[in-house]
């Protein structure tokens, strides 16, 4: 019911400020001025993935558009958690409660960005696919600039389907597959092809990941292996006024409370499949173990990855457990990229070692990584979190990566480059929609090569042009 809430309150504004643009309130971009963008998205959590993409296209579109032509907003739900990130970026606090700040604050900008990767989804919570379908829906009401930038859609439950057909007609979506693009289409919303815009991110030397490694308990000498578990199945989150009143005052539903009125998917079903999932990796870990002469760590890349990462940890005797709170996200990208295989549920965790050619295995719990791995011809590297068999499809995807690493790298590679051509072409396509909505504002001139749409690289993606392109 909360959700439906939500959902009708955001509906009205965007129907408000439509209706306030036509008589002639608010305020459109001017030649002359810099060009203010505000970008929405799920930052400020230690989510590494989610604020590594953000950086990347902070990066791009400030290369592309013009350093002294544009000045960026980030939205972030805790500054001290953000801080160091979205170099030269204004950060606005993003609240619990969400529709008045979004009405206040999109408005003060002369386009919308949304950054999210999982974008028009019900498979984690409706309230931020809601916040995103507002975020646009406002901007596109006052025919400003609204483009969702690297995103995906599945399946929505209906309400906020019919919410995206009906707020983001206006607006332009790249999407990261093909698969999310039918579905947008299928609704009428424009879509163009692109990617995730986490390829170019670019961590701290490896010589850091390394040291952390060593200072964990690392020889040198072994084989380190990364896992990065999750809890598949406390999602979504939902928010509930009469769980947020049992908890405030009787303490009820402590385990699933995520914050403020918002809270985890629980009950017996869920813990069920979570142990199962927890057991499967926690056995195909031992086992590979007792097979490789091999060194194990364990990665929380969100910090409510931590505790079924610490789960595992017990498991096998207790490994080393690193965690997005103790490492920003420069560190840990460098410290994953310094281990040598990966097994991985989270999306991002694949995807910011692939660039260092990492051989990595997939446990999905959607199609994120489903996507990534069958793109990359890694069917057979692919298990989903509640297979029966996780445990031996697991400890086989595992020999693979140790027995075939060379050849997994060299498709990972070759992924990497055409990844980083489909970011460019997103660039273009960015480049474009601004010329629309604002034909007077401008953009560079001349011939470019599609690397001159990305931002700045390191030397380590210029060898993998190098070697791939």
């Amino acid at each position: 019911m909360m959700d439906l809430v939500l959902q009708a309150w955001v509906g009205s504004i965007i129907e408000g400020k439509k209706i306030s643009w036509m008589f002639g309130k608010g305020e459109r971009w001017q030649p002359g001025r810099k060009l203010k963008l505000l970008f929405a998205g799920y930052n400020g959590a230690r989510n590494m993935g989610s604020d590594a993409r953000v950086e990347e296209m902070l990066r791009q579109i400030r290369h592309i558009l013009g350093r002294d032509k544009v000045e960026f907003s980030v939205m972030s739900q805790n500054f001290e958690l953000t801080k160091g990130y979205f170099e030269s970026s204004r950060q606005v606090h993003l609240p619990d409660i969400f529709p008045p700040f979004l009405a206040r604050e999109v408005p003060q900008h002369d386009g919308l960005v949304a950054c999210e990767g999982s974008m028009f989804k019900s498979k984690f919570a409706n309230a931020l696919t809601t916040m995103m379908i507002g975020s646009l829906g406002i901007a596109a009401a006052e025919n400003k600039l609204s483009v969702g930038y690297g995103g995906e859609a599945g399946y929505m439950d209906p309400s906020v389907r019919k919410m995206c057909a009906r707020f983001c007609r206006n607006s332009l979506i790249i999407t990261r597959n093909e698969e999310s693009r039918s579905l947008l289409r299928e609704l009428g919303v424009p879509t163009e092809l692109g990617t995730d815009t986490a390829w170019t991110f670019a961590p701290l030397p490896p010589e850091y990941g390394r040291k952390v490694l060593h200072d964990v308990g690392w020889d040198g000498r072994k084989p380190v292996l990364v896992v990065c578990p999750i809890n598949p199945f406390e999602w979504p989150v939902r928010a509930s006024v009469g769980k947020l009143f049992a908890n405030k005052l009787l303490g009820a539903h402590q385990d699933s409370h995520y914050r403020g009125p918002y809270f985890h998917n629980s009950g017996p079903e869920a813990r069920r499949k979570y142990e199962h999932y927890l057991t499967g990796i926690s056995r195909a870990l031992d086992g590979f173990r007792q097979r490789r002469d091999i060194y194990v760590v364990l990665a929380a890349t969100e910090r409510l990855d931590a505790r079924p990462a610490r789960k595992i940890s017990e498991h096998l005797g207790g490994v080393p457990v690193l965690t997005s709170e103790q490492y920003n996200m420069y560190e840990l990208v460098s410290i994953l990229r310094a281990c040598h295989m990966m097994a991985s549920s989270r999306y991002h965790g694949i995807v910011t070692t692939m660039p260092a050619l990492v051989p990595s295995a997939g446990i999905t719990m959607d199609e994120r990584i489903r996507n990534l791995m069958r793109e990359r011809g890694h069917d057979d590297l692919l298990m989903n979190v509640d297979d029966p068999d996780l445990e031996p499809r697991l400890l086989s995807a595992l020999e693979k990566l140790a027995s075939e690493g060379e050849s997994i790298a060299d498709r990972i590679g070759r992924s990497v480059i055409r990844n980083l051509k489909t970011m460019a072409r997103m660039g273009v396509y960015f480049e474009e929609e601004v010329q629309r909505r604002y034909p007077e504002f401008p953009t560079r001139k001349g011939q470019w090569s599609w690397e001159d749409y990305l931002p700045p690289l390191d030397t380590g993606l210029h060898r993998l042009i190098g070697m791939y392109s």
